[in-house]
């Protein structure tokens, strides 16, 4: 497993991705499509992105013990969610309070999280990631190319793989990731970092390893900007940046079921 930044570290990154993601809307047509979450538009993307501050928010400023439901909580929508104007200036208030909380917060306070560790420093990683993907998806939508800072990428693979077993309540396909020792292998091809998954009867388990693992059943290699965003669905097979051999029919069943 990855070593954890620490908790002031994943603030700042966050407040980084923050103003990048303000950025990439900024001069955007709010109805432009976003290619990479079909069906939305820009517009969509910022309120999702949005709600998901406002809801973390919630969740760190009371410490909460469980869930509250995004429909339980305040999100002081601007009248036209669709109008740059308003939508903007709410989206950067609720991603100010935010990190406000966060960073008042005491990082080791137990509360509620969906995934693997049920403290406030759960929830300064998983913004940071959260937002970068969906920074990555504005840059999409204009027609960019984006790239991860290598070091949030390495952290949002370790992330993405230490949650996904998590996500079961709300995305069953998960349970799918399973198998007989069948093992993908993930190679960092610009900061040589490798990780090892491997499907067995009751789930799937993961590591960094020292080394590529030569005898996987199927493996991948990519900058690790480009393996994040492969992770996360961005990026496709059959990108020219992924290198994959060996078993694809693997690889395709884990694409499948590991979408969030």
């Amino acid at each position: 497993m990855g070593e954890h930044w620490d908790h002031g570290r994943y603030c700042d990154a966050a407040e980084q991705e923050i103003a990048a993601f303000a950025a990439a809307v900024r001069d955007a047509d709010p109805g432009t499509p976003v290619p990479t979450c079909p069906g939305w538009s820009v517009a969509d993307l910022v309120v999702h992105l949005g709600r998901t501050h406002r809801w973390a928010h919630a969740l760190v400023e009371r410490l909460s013990p469980g869930n509250v439901p995004q429909r339980d909580i305040d999100m002081r929508f601007p009248a036209d969610r669709r109008d740059p104007a308003g939508y903007l200036p709410w989206y950067a208030e609720g991603a100010a309070a935010l990190l406000a909380a966060l960073r008042a917060a005491d990082p080791g306070a137990a509360m509620w999280v969906w995934g693997d560790d049920p403290h406030v420093r759960y929830w300064s990683r998983r913004m940071l990631h959260e937002t970068a993907v969906h920074r990555a998806d504005a840059q999409f939508a204009a027609g960019l190319d984006p790239v991860i800072e290598a070091a949030v990428a390495e952290d949002a693979v370790d992330e993405l793989l230490a949650n996904l077993p998590y996500a079961r309540p709300w995305a069953p396909q998960v349970e799918r990731l399973r198998g007989d020792g069948q093992t993908i292998a993930l190679s960092s091809a610009d900061t040589g970092v490798h990780w090892l998954v491997t499907l067995g009867p009751a789930g799937f388990t993961w590591e960094r390893t020292a080394a590529r693992a030569d005898e996987a059943t199927v493996s991948v290699s990519a900058p690790v900007s480009d393996l994040d965003l492969f992770l996360w669905g961005r990026r496709k097979l059959g990108h020219p940046a992924l290198e994959v051999s060996g078993d694809e029919t693997l690889l395709i069943h884990w694409v499948e079921n590991s979408a969030l």
